[in-house]
């Protein structure tokens, strides 16, 4: 793999699901070589991410697993561990959502593989951090959900506790991890000595929550938690006469233009919304005049209007009509791209940032399983002879 700023960089991926592989993703679409490690029977996504035209291929599978070469290693035995032992002096980050139980007794911990290579990122995604009465607990995104307060803000909002409807803190975690990372092969950069990362889905969940919403219980036991311009039930995308529309006006200059898109100039000197302070301490009303005011147009009479006077406004899409959005095919994040060894095609997702200098990584569809085995093996210097010994000691399938 060439291209992207992490081009020469090799990571170990031994992550399943989501969390892991949003990490791994991300580093791949930045040029990493990422060589995700599975168990014979493949990671679980590649059956519960959906129904798949191809086995093995889900649409979650395919999205999260772009730009990755996938090799079977069975690491409850022997012939698996020894090359994943070889495998890890050849990398530069390895990576594994397992708990520490499940990584030690597989010769994965980080004592373990920093003698097989000192220079080594070993990243550890965890449920909870080490130490603590939660460590080793089992985690997923509901639960870390519903422990970390995301659940709790739907419940401040609109009377219920509620999941995000996707794996909010999945991906929240991964790219933290996949930050981590970074950081720490800067750190290898000027000693050239690799080192541990813990990352621990709940704190990194509920420090994401605490920060936006802590409010006034910063200062004291006393104080009101959660923002009230995000917790008011009409932050939500505005009715208008035909659907709906988004709009934002936080500063003095947005809110006097939207006043003056609304047709209520006077607004501008109204003691309640004249200032940034006075709107937040109103903002119940400020919200609910906006709500009233959406709904007396359509949203493309409201769209250039707002425009016209510098309000921040876009429509509102469905899941439908997001896969027509003009942005995204224009910038080729949306692409129609040939599906693996058949003639028909598939919505495929591109890496939305650009690097000047570096470029980007070639694009790449997710593996089938073991794609890359015979190769990685072989780039590993094991030999015809030793290849078929090791498919035959795993009876015919993967070492």
């Amino acid at each position: 793999m060439s291209g992207g700023p992490l081009a020469g960089i090799r990571v170990l991926d031994a992550t399943g699901v989501i969390v892991g592989p949003t990490a791994t993703l991300l580093l791949a679409e930045q040029g990493a070589e990422v060589l995700k490690v599975e168990p014979p029977e493949g990671d679980l996504m590649r059956r519960l991410g959906g129904k798949a035209r191809q086995p093995g291929l889900s649409p979650k599978f395919l999205h999260f697993n772009r730009n990755k070469r996938s090799i079977v290693l069975d690491l409850k035995s022997e012939a698996g561990r020894e090359v994943m032992r070889r495998l890890a002096g050849t990398a530069d980050v390895f990576v594994s959502n397992m708990r520490a139980r499940a990584l030690a007794s597989l010769g994965l911990d980080w004592a373990t593989m920093a003698a097989l290579n000192p220079r080594m990122i070993h990243c550890t995604i965890a449920g909870f951090a080490s130490g603590g009465p939660y460590d080793g607990a089992p985690a997923y995104d509901t639960i870390i959900q519903g422990l970390s307060g995301v659940a709790a803000c739907f419940q401040r909002q609109t009377g219920e506790p509620r999941f995000a409807p996707f794996v909010l803190t999945d991906h929240i975690v991964g790219i933290i991890a996949a930050q981590a990372i970074c950081a720490a092969l800067v750190g290898r950069g000027r000693d050239g000595v690799g080192q541990a990362i813990e990352v621990p889905m709940f704190e990194n969940a509920a420090a994401f929550v605490l920060s936006e919403h802590m409010g006034q219980r910063t200062f004291g036991p006393d104080g009101d938690f959660g923002d009230p311009r995000i917790m008011t039930p009409d932050a939500r995308p505005l009715p208008t006469r035909d659907g709906y529309i988004c709009v934002s006006a936080n500063t003095d200059a947005q809110a006097r233009g939207f006043f003056d898109a609304i047709g209520r100039p006077e607004l501008k000197d109204d003691p309640r919304f004249s200032t940034v302070s006075a709107r937040l301490e109103n903002v119940a009303a400020y919200f609910r005049l906006r709500t009233e005011a959406m709904a007396e147009r359509t949203t493309d009479e409201w769209l250039p209007l707002l425009r016209r006077h510098d309000v921040p406004a876009m429509r509102f899409h469905t899941l439908e009509s997001l896969l027509d959005d003009p942005q995204l095919r224009g910038s080729g994040v949306l692409t129609e791209e040939p599906e693996q060894d058949t003639e028909e095609t598939m919505l495929g997702l591109r890496h939305a940032n650009r690097y000047s200098r570096s470029g980007v990584a070639p694009a790449r569809l997710a593996p089938r399983l073991d794609e890359d085995g015979e190769a990685i093996l072989r780039e590993l210097g094991y030999s015809e002879a030793e290849r078929a010994a090791l498919r035959s000691r795993a009876g015919g399938g993967r070492p």
